[in-house]
């Protein structure tokens, strides 16, 4: 079966707030989608007061036909969520030391972002078309796996002697028995 992709172009809300403790001036973080947005590089979308939100980048959101599955997990979750994966600015734009990697709805490849440590990754909530554009591609492509269970192979395991050692070597017990010594007592 031919694997088989779709696309949306994703725009990334990154709101700039003030930190609550004085090791942290601002904090940054990523807010909202906006599905089919155009390009965009940190443009400022809304102030209010010290908070800032910014469309800070436009990014594809790819699906694949292989990764339903996945995307059955998002979609079945309390909050649909796509992962928005941030990594460490080489030149921050805003003073923002973060810098948009990757968004995916993948639940299984966002985990193991999530898991690796590297960057910032954030959960953030599917606007509602994402959601219906998501499921359409699911219930279009999805092929349900059968389960096989696996069975034992025929081969008869009894007549191993796990544990003896080297055949070459005369033991009359288990390898893994307690050390005695000469006298015959217990090390």
């Amino acid at each position: 079966m031919a694997l088989i992709t779709d696309t949306m172009p994703v725009g990334l809300i990154i709101r700039k707030q003030p930190g609550v403790t004085r090791w942290v001036k601002w904090i940054w973080r990523p807010v909202a989608l906006i599905p089919g947005a155009g390009p965009a590089e940190w443009r400022e979308l809304r102030r209010d007061g010290d908070v800032v939100d910014y469309h800070a980048a436009t990014m594809n959101l790819m699906v694949f036909s292989s990764d339903t599955d996945s995307y059955r997990v998002t979609l079945n979750a309390r909050v649909p969520s796509i992962y928005v994966v941030m990594k460490d600015a080489e030149s921050p734009v805003n003073d923002c030391p973060w810098t948009p990697k990757l968004i995916t709805a993948n639940a299984y490849e966002g985990q193991g972002y999530n898991e690796s440590g590297e960057g910032l990754v954030e959960l953030v909530p599917m606007p509602v078309p994402m959601i219906a554009w998501l499921r359409d591609f699911v219930e279009t492509h999805h092929v349900e796996e059968e389960f096989i269970k696996r069975r034992r192979d025929k081969k008869r395991v009894d007549l191993v002697e796990d544990g003896k050692g080297d055949i070459r070597i005369r033991q009359t017990s288990d390898v893994f028995r307690a050390p005695r010594n000469s006298s015959g007592r217990l090390n």
